[in-house]
């Protein structure tokens, strides 16, 4: 053997078993993933805002007399009922002119009654020619007159009794009562510090949300294409989400919406009401506000989970028939409970994975392990912040 020729030899071997290695290193099995299988489906179209609680009928407690406060008469923050006594101002100033009208009354009905007599002695004696006309026609006149100052001093005694009324404040309605603005002993003065307390009706309650221009004409749009079917008559159904991602359990109803745009904001008022019977709502409060009632029809949905990320925007993989994957872009909308809306890229009968997403890639061969299944607790929520949807 030629020795020269050895490198050559031994180079040609090796070749060999690397090739040799190469046919028999196995195959990796095929990923386990569960499918989702796309339809259309009909949805909820759900407007999400932010709102606001106020009292459904607020009313401020102000001095209609000046005069020392007394007592505070109510426990502040607390519920009060219609009639309660809230606040008694220093009413002795105010008895006395009543007592001061009432004997007003009292003399302006004894001349009436001595005019009245004049005229009834006179009368008699002008017919029998012992009196004068003019003394009967005087006589009449202060009896007329008498009477006008008795009617004047009746009014001064009702006045006198409404001012010693308005001492005693009371509540006009059942509500909460928030503190008091001013303590025992102050003066009271109705054109500078009248203001007391108000007193704040919870149950029912309103929240008010804006809706921009932008947002009611995109749903518009919508209608028009009708991509959403909006409710017959707005009867739009209500839900608020707490701070803490609670959902109240009572339902709303819209029962005003402003005419006309807010100039500053671009947005329309609305507002809805709700029953409050446990004051889990307070006047004041920031609440996310639901709007239900809309419907998408014919919508293209997928699992949230099953999207992802990239450079220029989302993609999902989908499974061929002959279960090899494949990359698909998508456009997306907003999403409901679980599930994403898909505005482009996908069609009725594609199949995409879902679970599993993590380690598939396109090319790869996948084994479907079963339907991905959503979570029995999903509560409806959208990540809208409009009308939008």
């Amino acid at each position: 053997m030629n020795f020269r020729s050895l490198p050559a030899f031994f180079l040609l071997v090796i070749l060999a078993s690397c090739s040799e290695k190469s046919k028999i290193a196995p195959t990796p099995p095929p990923i386990n993933v569960t499918d989702y299988v796309v339809e259309p489906k009909t949805i909820p179209a759900v407007f999400d805002f932010v709102g606001f609680a106020e009292s459904s009928h607020l009313v401020e407690i102000r001095a209609r007399v000046e005069g020392y406060l007394e007592k505070i008469a109510y426990d502040e923050g607390q519920i009060v009922q219609a009639g309660d006594l809230l606040f008694q101002l220093d009413p002795r100033q105010y008895e006395a002119k009543v007592e001061q009208a009432k004997a007003e009354v009292a003399k302006q009905n004894a001349l009436l009654q001595n005019a009245i007599l004049t005229v009834n002695r006179l009368t008699p004696l002008y017919e029998k020619k012992a009196a004068s006309k003019k003394d009967l026609d005087n006589a009449t006149a202060n009896k007329l007159a008498s009477e006008a100052s008795l009617l004047a001093a009746k009014a001064q005694l009702l006045d006198s009794e409404i001012n010693l009324g308005y001492t005693t404040i009371l509540s006009p309605i059942t509500g909460s009562a928030d503190k008091a603005k001013l303590r025992e002993g102050a003066l009271i003065n109705p054109a500078s510090n009248s203001l007391l307390t108000t007193v704040s009706v919870l149950d029912p309650i309103w929240v008010y949300f804006t809706i921009s221009d932008t947002d009611i004409l995109r749903a518009n749009q919508q209608t028009a294409d009708k991509s959403i079917i909006l409710p017959k008559e707005n009867q739009y159904t209500i839900k608020i989400i707490f701070s803490d991602g609670t959902t109240y359990p009572h339902i709303g109803k819209v029962d005003f919406s402003s005419p006309t745009y807010d100039q500053s904001t671009g947005t329309i008022q609305a507002r809805a009401v709700f029953p409050n019977p446990t004051g889990d709502i307070r006047p004041g409060q920031f609440v996310r506000v639901k709007v239900y009632g809309a419907e998408r029809p014919d919508a293209i949905i997928v699992p949230r989970r099953a999207l992802m990320q990239k450079k220029n925007g989302m993609f999902v993989y989908l499974i061929e028939k002959d279960f090899k994957i494949i990359s698909q872009d998508v456009s997306t909308a907003d999403w409901y409970e679980d599930y994403q809306i898909i505005t482009n890229g996908l069609k009725a009968g594609d199949r995409i994975v879902v679970d599993g997403i993590n380690k598939v890639a396109p090319g790869m061969i996948v084994n479907i392990i079963g339907p991905w299944k959503p979570l029995a607790t999903t509560t409806p929520t959208s990540s809208s912040n409009g009308m939008n949807q």
